[in-house]
């Protein structure tokens, strides 16, 4: 069983284990943040495509998204802080090879091995703040934890935009590995001991075939989407009929496992499913801005690395304040009304959006990121802690590693989306125009500004629906 972390010497470390978890939250959000404002220069840097260049951003995300929930069973099993500064050492691994990287397949190497180590922290972190704090400061700790998340994405725009001005795109990678290092070398020292350890037991055997199942049926989703631009054909029709048959496959499996990797019994549970939907299509959303306002701002807007990260810097500048609130009213009034008001607000800012021009100041597209950032917060700490106050230790690693899951697989689809939509658009107005051959002619820009409204205003449909879906929760 795990160790209480709240009794004796261990409840003093408590706050210290927090911000050891808070620092691996910053490096993994300041590392998606800076990629995000390097896009542009990467794809210039390697003369490739948009769909090319966006691999960098999808092969992360995918390969996290496909491992998460098995890391979070692994965390139950082998102990939740073990898993943890693992991955720390492998985040750091990869972010070296990232920044040695000279050729663009050795990139998305470092990147998938980067991928592995924020999935292992990711999985294992709030639950390790669960097995740490009481309940009733849960909502507070995990609104802490925002602000790890909103201090990453404000810093990571800002120094890489300073970093891309100043040296090549290789120096964003290399800048995380002396915090990581230094985290990594204090939480051995002087957390480890405080740390929780394994809950199941080893000797109970491991969910191999829900494992492979689930990473199966993620990576053939993605390749799925990709395929949605082009004609569908027998590869096609045939990885439709694969991806149903592996749905019915790891139902059967996990029905069957004795320690089933994704517990459906609580997955049917109501609150359980809302809050999966929702955290999805809400981390959709804002990754679809994340790649397309880069874009608009450079090619747009004219603006340089530098000023393109500040005007970033917005959407999570308002997590800093928004972030702990929510948590702390959460601990009071529970997290329907507040997940709903943030997803209402998160659509709100999605529409402003849609309606950018030429002639739009710098300061409206942060107003409106803001809003978007403002909502995002307010949204995802109860939505957090309202699945980890109901489930018991048991599945509390497994939780984390889902909900992690769910926010990850957001983050796919919309990379994804963005990328198809805006793509189809661009070429649908612009008569074959993509992205690569934009001139700035005003012609261009009409087309480019087409598309990325058209790509906004259906992100903004699916977050109204996700707030409708939040409505129903019972608390």
């Amino acid at each position: 069983m795990e160790k209480d972390c709240l009794s004796g010497d261990q409840g003093k470390m408590s706050w210290l284990v927090l911000l050891m978890v808070m620092g691996g939250v910053f490096l993994s959000t300041m590392d998606s943040g800076m990629v995000n404002i390097a896009l542009p220069t990467i794809m210039r840097s390697f003369s490739i495509d948009m769909g090319k260049t966006n691999l960098v951003v999808i092969v992360y995300l995918l390969t996290i998204t496909a491992t998460l929930v098995f890391w979070g069973r692994i965390s139950d099993r082998y102990g939740k802080g073990n898993i943890y500064l693992s991955g720390l050492l492998i985040f750091s691994l990869g972010s070296i090879g990232c920044g040695f990287s000279t050729g663009f397949g050795r990139l998305l190497l470092s990147r998938f091995v980067q991928a592995i180590g924020a999935s292992m922290m990711m999985s294992s972190g709030p639950a390790i703040i669960k097995a740490v704090f009481p309940e009733e400061k849960l909502g507070q700790s995990l609104g802490l934890v925002g602000i790890a998340t909103a201090s990453g994405l404000m810093s990571g725009p800002l120094v890489s935009g300073l970093l891309l001005t100043h040296f090549s795109w290789q120096a964003i990678f290399l800048v995380t590995v002396p915090v990581s290092a230094s985290l990594l070398i204090f939480a051995v020292v002087f957390l480890l001991p405080y740390l929780p350890t394994a809950e199941i037991k080893r000797e109970v055997k491991f969910d191999w075939q829900g494992s492979s199942c689930w990473a199966f049926l993620v990576i053939i989703f993605v390749l799925l989407l990709n395929r949605l631009p082009y004609s569908p054909g027998f590869i096609d029709f045939a990885a439709g009929i694969i991806f149903l048959l592996m749905i019915w496959l790891l139902k059967r499996v996990e029905q069957r496992a004795e320690n089933p990797i994704i517990p459906l019994s609580l997955i049917r549970e109501g609150y359980y499913f809302i809050a999966l939907v929702t955290v999805a299509l809400s981390f959709a959303a804002l990754f679809v801005v994340l790649i397309l306002t880069p874009f608009f701002l450079k090619y747009i807007l004219h603006c340089s690395s530098d000023k393109t990260g500040l005007v970033i810097m917005a959407l999570p500048a308002t997590l800093i304040f928004t972030s702990p609130l929510s948590g702390f009213i959460y601990d009071r009034i529970g997290g329907r009304l507040l997940t709903t008001a943030g997803l209402c607000l998160c659509t709100a800012a999605l529409l402003l959006l849609s309606f950018l021009s030429p002639d739009s100041s710098l300061t409206a597209v942060a107003v409106c990121l803001a809003l978007l950032g403002g909502g995002q917060s307010i949204f995802l700490t109860p939505n957090s802690a309202s699945v980890l106050s109901r489930v018991s230790d048991k599945y509390s690693g497994t939780t984390s590693g889902i909900l992690a899951t769910a926010r990850n697989f957001g983050m796919v689809v919309g990379t994804t989306l963005a990328t198809i939509s805006f793509t189809f658009f661009l070429s649908y107005y612009g008569e074959g125009l993509k992205l690569e051959q934009y001139t700035g002619t005003a012609m261009h820009q009409l087309s480019f500004l087409q598309a990325m409204h058209s790509t906004f205003l259906i992100t903004a449909f699916g977050l109204f629906l996700a707030a409708i879906l939040s409505s129903l929760r019972k608390r």
